[in-house]
């Protein structure tokens, strides 16, 4: 075979290699800083999973440690998809095992996923990586939960713009805004030394000292990774100029909105309100802010707020400082004044929510005994109404059998005098028949006495009317 044949497969074969790379490679946006300061945008090329299996069938030597890990990797992998509940002080103890073997480890956030971010670790070797990979790989965050971790090695990091409310050049690296010095053992901050961790605001630190920090916020700028969701006012729904109260947590909107949250107060007299943008408490009651620092909107450093700030051309602020050569008894008499301030303010409150949680007790007792005369009286006019109803069908059946044996008497009178005639037209008539049967028997004996006397031929025979019938000799008497 010629050299020129040999030359034309090997370029051929480069074009292949580069094309099948491409297509093992997946490409992921994300960003990190604070938002109200700055944010650095980019993307990361990073080898797919079908890349693993890919290599591992297309190698050579399978029982070899790395012949199921992508060809042309780096010391660089990253574990997308952290959940947001894990600070970063349990992302280091998570992989404590390899933390002496890590340079540098950086937080970003994957663009339009809000709950999860992602971290870039970068070691001092290929074969803790891989390591590191083979280990980690699948393996879950935490025994009770069903994340995993997603570990996938890096093949480029590009940053691509930065846009924040200072300026909007392009950082030259990742680290453009990282001190110098860890701010918490105030060391330097060199990867010979030991890891270092850039948060999502972009502070570095020692993976040692932020082991220590539990909690999910920047110990610099206080900028949490965990953002709260939006809110909006409990009446009108709105998101615009929202103020919260730092007594019972009422979300309303200012009054130069719909003015819920003055309207909250004059309610409940919880005089103290937090403005959600600014974080500033505001005392009704006073009609002036309670606090003396405020958050500068330039660096996101809390600063006094009765130092003398002026504004230049651009509209941004600028605090100047007087010197702070105060002695430490000065120092002292004024925290002990501030605590005496803040006792007093307290005091004065707690004694305003007294007399507001009396008067709530008052008149939630008079609203009590209002419902219960009122439940009472309607109780008892419902019995009245029940009894009166019983007594209107008692009188109505009362008057009924009044009529009833009304009628009853006047029947018995009536039959009364219907038996009394009958009994005397009885009575006419026995005795009609008495004299009857007397009259008759007088008649009989007169006759019987007139037959003895006469003996005539033939004898006669008186009837009932008194008629005379013959009677013949030979008949019988």
């Amino acid at each position: 075979m010629s050299s020129s044949s040999r030359t034309v497969s090997g370029e051929e074969g480069l074009m292949a290699g580069e094309s099948s790379l491409c297509d093992m490679t997946q490409t992921v946006r994300f960003s990190s800083g604070n938002p109200r300061i700055g944010e650095t945008h980019g993307v990361m090329h990073l080898f797919s999973d079908d890349s693993v299996s890919s290599s591992s069938s297309s190698s050579c030597s399978p029982s070899s440690s790395s012949s199921n890990l992508p060809i042309g990797r780096n010391p660089l992998v990253c574990v997308l998809g952290v959940p947001n509940h894990m600070t970063y002080a349990d992302f280091c103890q998570f992989c404590g095992s390899f933390i002496q073997h890590i340079l540098e480890m950086r937080t970003v956030r994957n663009d339009g996923i809000e709950n999860r971010y992602s971290i870039l670790i970068r070691f001092d070797s290929q074969e803790f990586t891989d390591a590191f990979y083979q280990h980690f790989g699948g393996k879950r965050f935490s025994s009770l939960e069903e994340d995993v971790c997603r570990v996938l090695f890096t093949m480029d990091v590009q940053f691509t713009g930065y846009s924040g409310s200072i300026d909007n050049t392009q950082p030259s690296s990742a680290g453009s805004i990282e001190q110098s010095t860890c701010p918490v053992c105030l060391e330097r901050l060199d990867q010979d030394t030991g890891g270092i961790l850039t948060t999502l605001c972009n502070h570095s630190f020692h993976c040692s000292c932020i082991s220590n920090w539990a909690d999910s916020s920047c110990p610099v700028c206080r900028y949490c990774q965990q953002q709260p969701e939006n809110s909006v006012c409990c009446v009108c729904q709105t998101s615009e100029n929202l103020w919260m109260c730092v007594i019972c947590g009422f979300v309303g909107c200012g009054r130069y909105k719909g003015g819920h949250a003055i309207r909250h107060w004059e309610e409940t007299e919880h005089c103290y309100s937090l403005e959600l943008e600014t974080q500033r408490v505001w005392d009704y009651a006073g009609d002036n802010y309670v606090h003396r620092l405020i958050q500068s909107k330039t660096d996101g450093k809390l600063v006094e707020l009765n130092t003398h700030c002026s504004l230049d051309d651009d509209s941004r602020g600028s605090c100047e400082f007087s010197d702070s050569g105060i002695t430490d008894a000065l120092l002292n008499s004024k925290v002990e004044l501030i605590i005496g301030e803040y006792n007093e303010l307290l005091h004065a409150q707690l004694e305003n929510q007294k007399q507001y949680f009396e008067k709530l007790l008052q008149d939630v007792k008079e609203e009590a005994e209002k419902k219960v005369s009122e439940a009472v009286s309607k109780a008892i006019g419902q019995r009245l109404q029940k009894l009166q109803a019983k007594l209107d069908r008692c009188v109505q059946d009362k008057k009924f059998l009044d009529e009833l044996n009304e009628n009853l008497v006047k029947n018995k009178d009536i039959w009364k005098a219907k038996i009394t005639e009958l009994e005397e037209r009885e009575k006419r008539a026995v005795k009609a028949k008495d004299e009857k049967i007397e009259d008759l028997e007088e008649q009989l004996r007169n006759l019987m006495a007139q037959m003895e006397e006469e003996q005539p031929s033939e004898e006669v025979k008186e009837g009932k009317d008194g008629t005379v019938i013959p009677i013949s000799a030979n008949s019988s008497s």
